[in-house]
């Protein structure tokens, strides 16, 4: 029996998020600490097989309720028929003649879940590249993320920007200019200029995440969004701001510059909390890593943070402090080990 198993990487925007959703520019790198993983196989229907957080059995109303909390109404199975029913459209559209084999799918994720770190896009692109092998058909990377922004926003209503899918489909570290005057389409959809940067060092970079509280990516983006759109200056000249962070950021990580990245990445989130009202956790977490000498700014959405250190002791610091509050800190692994 042939088995195709693939795996996504974990996200953290680095830097002018969140103006990826509004023609902006941003880097974000891949963290391979954690991932989701699709595994496919020839099956005699078409099974999708319930994940550990698809839950139907609960001990009590309160711990459904809680289980609701967490993780939401739905588990990643709305993603996999989401992204399967894509599929068969785009392969339609295209002409393109799909064998009559069926299979069993099912996913696993290890990504903290609600913490900005692009759990639900991971699944999604993990479900198109087992597909694309298993019908033997290609679609051009440059269009795959247009593509998973398009199952998660035209199927499912999620608000999402491209930056989680481009560095998911790319993978390792990639800068990104959503400007109006990259787009063009490519067999129907819609795709940017995306430039992978392949550094020859390792940036001194931490990555907290809350361990308790989250929050979906949905709450911060609905609000920005409308406000954008009804054209809210001070919304549309931080969106501009934002994007150029992520152009400073791309010349100092090219110079190793890292005094000047960690200016940018404190500017990113100041910037932000200046047109948003935040969740005091959260806010507790960046000065919290401030106070300990880093640099700080959200990852996502909202419950884990990215940033600069000096210092094998600064991470220590970082570790310790952030502990207290809730938080876990790890060094992001961005590259595949050699």
């Amino acid at each position: 029996m042939i088995i195709i198993r693939k795996r996504i990487y974990a996200r953290a925007g680095l830097l002018g998020n969140p103006s990826d959703g509004y023609h902006g520019k941003t880097i974000a790198i891949s963290v391979r600490n954690f991932w989701s993983e699709v595994v496919l196989y020839e099956w005699d229907s078409v099974e999708i097989v319930l994940a550990q957080h698809d839950r139907a059995r609960f001990r009590s109303i309160d711990d459904l309720a809680s289980d609701v909390t967490l993780h939401g109404y739905y588990g990643g199975i709305r993603l996999v028929k989401a992204t399967i029913k894509r599929f068969v459209e785009y392969c339609h559209d295209q002409g393109i003649e799909l064998h009559k084999r069926n299979f069993s799918i099912r996913y696993e994720s290890n990504i903290p879940r609600q913490v900005g770190l692009a759990g639900s896009s991971s699944i999604i692109i993990a479900t198109l590249r087992c597909l694309l092998e298993f019908y033997e058909v290609e679609i051009p990377l440059e269009i795959q993320p247009s593509f998973a922004l398009a199952v998660e926003v035209e199927e499912l209503g999620i608000a999402a920007g491209l930056q989680d899918r481009v560095i998911q489909c790319y993978g390792d570290m990639v800068y990104m200019n959503f400007n109006q005057d990259q787009e063009r389409k490519v067999n129907g959809l819609t795709c940017y200029t995306y430039e992978p940067l392949h550094l020859p060092y390792s940036p001194p970079l931490y990555l907290a995440y809350h361990t308790d509280l989250s929050e979906p990516t949905e709450t911060f983006h609905n609000d920005i969004r409308g406000r954008f759109n009804r054209g809210e200056e001070a919304v549309v000249s931080a969106m501009q701001q934002f994007a150029g962070f992520a152009a400073q950021g791309r010349d100092a990580l090219l110079e190793q510059d890292i005094d000047r990245l960690a200016g940018l990445i404190n500017a990113n989130f100041d910037l932000r909390r200046s047109i948003s009202r935040l969740p005091n956790w959260q806010i507790q977490m960046i000065e919290t890593a401030r106070r300990c000498g880093a640099s700080a700014k959200f990852a996502g959405s909202g419950g884990a943070i990215i940033g600069t250190y000096e210092n094998e002791a600064m991470f220590a610091a970082l570790s310790t402090e952030l502990g207290r509050i809730g938080s876990r800190v790890i060094r992001p692994q961005i590259y595949a080990e050699v």
